[in-house]
């Protein structure tokens, strides 16, 4: 199966030697998103949390690829939370979208998929949004943190899931497990 890490090295061996023009404009071609993603892709599957799995539909497109969490710990433990990645063009100047793809009763996360983790913010007022130095791995942990440490009532997206916590943490731990049961199994 011709992945796009071989058509890198691929491409790769034919600038050293006599391409026809055709073949010297398909090395062009692969963007620097591309490159960046094989080397990103690579270090993520090697420092990839316990709780999580990557998977991409299609081995082709590194810019499109699918996170499962499974926290271990905490309100959410025993889910399978799903989110969907795209890693625009303008990587790594811009973060990937994300959205979460199972409906899920959080602070920081809205039941339309919405997430709030800044570092998926392009400016973020504290500093600690997206930049060019930041890599996929640190979204995939980014993400998986949202289910422990991360967890923020204080600067909620779903506000009305951070005051039903402040309200009653019982009952919100009731409503995390009614959603878990039919949204996250």
């Amino acid at each position: 199966m011709l992945t796009l890490a071989s058509k890198l090295k691929r491409d790769d061996g034919l600038k050293g030697s006599r391409a026809s023009p055709a073949a010297s404009d398909s090395t062009r071609r692969v963007s620097v998103r591309d490159r960046l993603l094989v080397k990103e892709v690579a270090e993520l599957e090697a420092n990839l949390p316990c709780t999580c799995k990557v998977h991409f539909p299609d081995p082709n497109k590194l810019h499109c690829f699918q996170l499962t969490v499974t926290p271990d710990e905490g309100y959410y433990q025993g889910g399978k939370f799903q989110f969907e990645t795209e890693v625009p063009d303008a990587y790594n100047m811009v973060p990937p979208k994300v959205k979460c793809l199972t409906r899920i009763w959080h602070p920081n996360i809205t039941e339309t998929g919405e997430i709030c983790l800044s570092l998926l913010r392009e400016h973020s007022i504290d500093g600690t949004g997206w930049a060019p130095t930041r890599t996929l791995k640190d979204v995939v942990w980014g993400l998986n943190s949202l289910f422990t440490d991360l967890l923020n009532f204080d600067d909620p997206l779903n506000i009305e899931a951070a005051e039903h916590h402040l309200r009653d943490k019982e009952d919100f731990r009731s409503k995390v497990e009614d959603y878990i049961k039919r949204f996250a199994r």
